[in-house]
């Protein structure tokens, strides 16, 4: 597979020294009346890159299935919620093969703590998300040496449907990768 697999919230980061922070696209996610959502990636370009679609069980689990820009399928993401709120989650390729595993922590400010590791259990990262009051967040992303290689900022309307701009130190760099 030419390109590592890693859904919203998993991610491939290069080492930067660049500090200037790039567009690198949009998530527009729309929630059902069922708590189901959808999602469509767009890169820098507006084009469409790929979608996601979601669906929770009673549990508060979560599946994901991840297409491409033609609707073929190319990953999924099972998101496991322990009952203090925190999850682990497994993304596997289209052939079902692990290809790494998010684990976070959601304090009791509802800011949330994330690391990265790839498919033998290397960290390969971690994340931090604030929430303020209104529900909206902001994201930054390091490397595994606690470099900064980019930012997320998410506005959610009165819907709850949820706009999300990524932003990275590499302008050749996405924040998810297909």
């Amino acid at each position: 597979m030419k390109k590592t697999f890693m859904t919203l919230m998993a991610i491939v980061f290069a080492i930067t020294v660049n500090a200037q922070n790039y567009n690198v696209g949009t998530s527009s996610k729309y929630t059902d009346r069922y708590g189901n959502t959808t999602s469509t990636h767009r890169n820098q370009y507006g084009q469409t890159m790929g979608t996601s679609s979601s669906y929770t069980d009673r549990y508060g689990n979560t599946t994901t299935t991840h297409r491409d820009s033609y609707g073929n399928t190319i990953g999924t993401s099972s998101t496991y919620t322990d009952r203090y709120g925190n999850t682990t989650t497994t993304h596997k390729d289209r052939y079902g093969n692990t290809t790494g595993t998010d684990r976070s922590y959601t304090d009791r400010y509802g800011n949330t703590s994330t690391t990265y590791s790839d498919r033998y259990g290397n960290r390969t990262g971690s994340s931090n998300t604030y929430t303020d009051r209104y529900g909206n967040t902001n994201t930054t992303y390091k490397n595994n040496y606690g470099q900064s290689v980019g930012s997320s900022s998410s506005y959610t309307d009165s819907y709850g449907n949820t706009t999300t701009q990524q932003r990275s130190n590499d302008s050749n760099k996405s924040i998810w990768s297909w």
